[in-house]
């Protein structure tokens, strides 16, 4: 599966845009600004109906207008399907399917799988558990169905109950019996998720080691913990514990909406021991097995996306890194960089399908290799 055209108009800085990619490698080269992780957003809203670095859709829309849209043609099995994009600000967005639109656009996700690597994605290791639950998450949603409605109900009955305890705080009455009507629903959806999360952990672990002493030392011992509350006792349990708790801090204190992913290396903490280079090569790492697994579960091979990834890596993780990414093993690859020098010798070495384009002000030129 690779992506062979997209098409922008008024998304981000890009006023028109008509792009033919390479099945292989593509490159795109230019200074930091002129759009080329612009376009990396692009394919991913065409895989995940939204932008991997900014949600909010209006704020996606070019300068002085009132619309996007995007399109693309997606290659599998020698069937071309096209997928079309577009946001109107006042409307809701619209995703196409072979100019067919979705009921639900939940339906879309995991259907195009791509895996972004972004100088952003240090957050999964320098943020709160909240971004390290939706990268886990965001992986099961594309291979499971059951599992994005899962999370979205869990979501509603923790926001309900939640509610309920602010109002029975403010009214002085703690009312056991409304209160077990969540739970029940709570503990039912808490269980399934807890469950495949753990599932899904077991599997992908030792991927990620496997990926990491690809491209970084063997002699770094790491870790890859997932801390839930529910390890330590049942979901049932946990809340009759927590009632005198959740009753005065006015919100729901366990559950799976607590849950976290422990970054170790040797032994301690990524975020605080790990320099910038092991921290890099742990998400490349994180996101590597990511791409293996949806791979192995999809069939398929994702489209990688990867942006400004040379930065902060020594010369023999980056060789390391392109000698894998270019195996036969990955599929279509979509990489940019701010040297010019480099990304050209890069290319002109490689023995594989490729691309290159030069990125000038929201103008790209093919470069001739």
């Amino acid at each position: 599966m690779f992506l062979s055209r997209l098409l922008l108009q008024n998304f981000k800085n890009y006023q028109l845009l008509d792009l033919e990619l390479s099945p292989g490698i593509n490159g795109l080269v230019g200074k930091n600004g002129c759009g080329k992780t612009n376009v990396l957003d692009a394919v991913h809203y065409l895989s995940m109906c939204k932008s991997y670095l900014n949600n909010i859709d209006r704020q996606n829309v070019h300068f002085d207008q009132s619309f996007f849209f995007i399109q693309g043609n997606w290659n599998s099995d020698e069937k071309i399907s096209e997928v079309h994009c577009a946001f109107k600000v006042g409307a809701k967005k619209v995703i196409k399917y072979n100019k067919k639109p979705y009921e639900k656009i939940a339906d879309h996700i995991g259907r195009f799988p791509v895996v972004f690597i972004s100088p952003y994605d240090g957050d999964l290791i320098a943020e709160g558990s909240d971004m390290r639950r939706k990268w886990m998450d965001g992986i099961l949603v594309q291979l499971d169905k059951n599992y994005l409605e899962d999370l979205q109900r869990y979501q509603k009955v923790l926001d309900q109950r939640n509610a309920l305890l602010k109002n029975m705080f403010e009214h002085r009455l703690f009312d056991r019996e409304s209160i077990e009507v969540w739970n029940i629903q709570l503990v039912a959806l808490g269980e399934k998720i807890f469950k495949k999360r753990a599932t899904f952990l077991e599997e992908f672990i030792p991927v990620f080691e496997r990926f990491y002493y690809e491209i970084g030392n063997d002699n770094e011992s790491i870790g890859l913990e997932y801390r839930s509350q529910l390890n330590e006792g049942s979901f049932t349990d946990l809340l009759a514990a927590s009632e005198k708790k959740d009753a005065f801090t006015q919100y729901t204190n366990v559950g799976t909406h607590k849950d976290d992913l422990i970054f170790t290396i040797k032994g301690h903490p990524v975020k605080k021991f790990g320099s910038q280079g092991q921290q890099k090569s742990f998400i490349i790492a994180l996101r590597l097995a990511q791409y293996d697994y949806l791979k192995m579960h999809k069939n398929t091979k994702p489209v990688l996306l990867l942006d400004d990834i040379f930065d902060k890596l020594d010369n023999l993780r980056v060789e390391k890194l392109i000698r894998l990414v270019t195996a036969d093993y990955f599929g279509q690859v979509i990489v940019t960089d701010t040297d010019n020098r480099r990304m050209i010798e890069l290319f002109e070495s490689l023995n594989i399908e490729r691309k290159l384009f030069q990125v000038d002000e929201s103008q790209i030129t093919e470069i001739k290799l």
